[in-house]
């Protein structure tokens, strides 16, 4: 992605520039006969005039319903292998209680990764023994609140962690379960960010040195180990590192099976979704079944049983539930070469509320949703209103030549890792999140505002009784 105007590589013309591919939109997202387009059976035009944009929309029953396939693709791989599967709702992907309610409903749990995650999913009324607390620098409020609510797992990153957690576990009287956090060494196919397996980097143990750690663990009368923990990273479409990861883990596994139980490995989460159509990952049913299968070989290779094996998708379960809603402002033809043409549509919104495209280069798709059009579609740069050249939405999208200000325009995909990276750049209030379905539309997160931002100003002037 170019933050400047160089030519960009455009995706292939669509057939029909109006038509929501299936494998990137909402299931229920769908047009009406007057060419708008209703997500959870709510035109777009009524969540406009409700909540205003940009808005995130998140289907709940497309939560839902994910949720309960990728469970289900886990239990059944597992069972097919002689085993059980836990799968945990990465919560980072977008965390509010009422997801957490969602997915807890469905039978997942939920890992979180800060004190601040852990308070949220405790509000929702998550069961805290359902909860595992992640993070490569707890701090001692984070692991204290942790051990005093009886989370279920912390997962321990460093020497230094092990020894505090111990001490705060034995000055309540709790025996906590944890897991070490492991380096498989195995970079995954993905953006340098969003790779966490590779061994120089800031989680967990590097494989030789996980032992040891193990060992201390056993020592110490307040902590109970439970098992390994692996991430291998994010927005991975196929099975293959994940298999060599699992080799790798798994001979760590049946070493420290000599010195005492090793219950669980979970090897974490990083499904990809399709964001674009030319994205293609692997169905979750497959690729459960080719983890599974690959960690029950080399389970049996070294003679020993599978261990229960636990999973955390994030992206997988909300990314495809998600659409930002946005209404179109300045619209600026640019010519880039002698030959090419694009158009600059200007959003209300921007980086501050998808910050993926600047961050990792994200590739995203975009539609015109509050009509149809039958124009020739135009070579486009959806862009945001931010005071930053790389303050990118769309990348490069064909949309309808005709593009207006006051058009609404929607941008898929956009239920992972949109509202959990917002920000306040240029003092921007940070949109709501609406949840729709069954042709209703409630708040799950309030929007904020700008006196919600100058609240935390110390510098203004607080309002008079005159002036109140």
């Amino acid at each position: 992605m170019s933050a400047t105007s160089e030519p960009t590589t455009a995706p292939p013309v669509p057939a029909d520039v109006n038509a929501l591919a299936e494998k990137v939109w909402p299931p229920d997202a769908e047009r009406n006969d007057d060419g708008s387009v209703a997500f959870g059976g709510v035109p777009v035009a009524d969540l406009q005039h409700r909540f205003g944009t940009p808005l995130y929309v998140l289907d709940e029953n497309a939560v839902r319903a994910r949720a309960r396939e990728v469970r289900d693709a886990f239990d059944i791989a597992a069972e097919r292998h002689g085993t059980r599967a836990k799968v945990y709702y990465a919560g980072k992907a977008f965390l509010c209680t009422e997801t957490v309610r969602w997915v807890t409903a469905e039978g997942l749990s939920v890992d979180v990764a800060t004190g601040g995650e852990l308070a949220v999913a405790l509000a929702a009324g998550a069961p805290a023994e359902r909860l595992g607390l992640h993070g490569n620098n707890k701090s001692e409020v984070e692991l204290t609140r942790a051990v005093t609510s009886g989370v279920g797992t912390v997962v321990v990153d460093s020497l230094i962690e092990i020894e505090r957690l111990a001490a705060i576990a034995a000055g309540h009287g709790v025996v906590q379960d944890v897991s070490v956090r492991v380096n498989s060494g195995v970079h995954a196919e993905t953006h340098d960010f969003l790779a966490t397996a590779h061994e120089d980097q800031k989680f967990g143990f590097a494989l030789d040195a996980a032992e040891s750690a193990v060992a201390r663990i056993r020592e110490l009368p307040s902590l109970r180990f439970i098992g390994l923990h692996c991430h291998i990273g994010s927005q991975i479409f196929g099975a293959a590192g994940f298999a060599e990861s699992a080799s790798r883990v798994i001979g760590l596994h049946a070493r420290l099976l000599e010195g005492g139980e090793v219950p669980t490995v979970n090897l974490g989460g990083g499904f990809g979704i399709a964001y674009t159509e030319a994205d293609d990952p692997t169905p979750i049913a497959d690729l459960a079944e080719e983890i599974v299968s690959a960690v029950a070989r080399e389970c049996a290779a070294r003679g020993i049983a599978v261990p229960v094996l636990a999973f955390e998708p994030g992206r997988a379960i909300v990314g495809r539930a998600g659409v930002t809603l946005y209404e179109v402002g300045t619209v600026k033809p640019v010519t880039v070469a002698d030959d090419l043409q694009r158009l600059y549509v200007s959003v209300d919104g921007g980086m501050s509320d998808n910050a993926r495209t600047a961050l990792y280069g994200a590739a995203y798709s975009a539609r015109i949703v509050s009509r149809r059009s039958d124009v020739p579609p135009a070579l486009s740069r959806v862009v945001g209103k931010h005071c930053e050249a790389g303050d990118i939405v769309v990348d490069a999208e064909w949309l309808p030549g005709d593009v207006a200000p006051g058009d609404l325009l929607a941008v898929p995909a956009t239920g992972a890792y949109c509202f959990s990276l917002a920000s306040n750049y240029n003092y921007i209030p940070r949109p709501p999140v609406v949840a729709v379905g069954g042709g209703a539309a409630r708040v799950i997160v309030r929007g904020e505002t700008i006196d919600d931002l100058l609240a935390r100003d110390a510098g203004v002037p607080a309002p008079t009784e005159g002036n109140a």
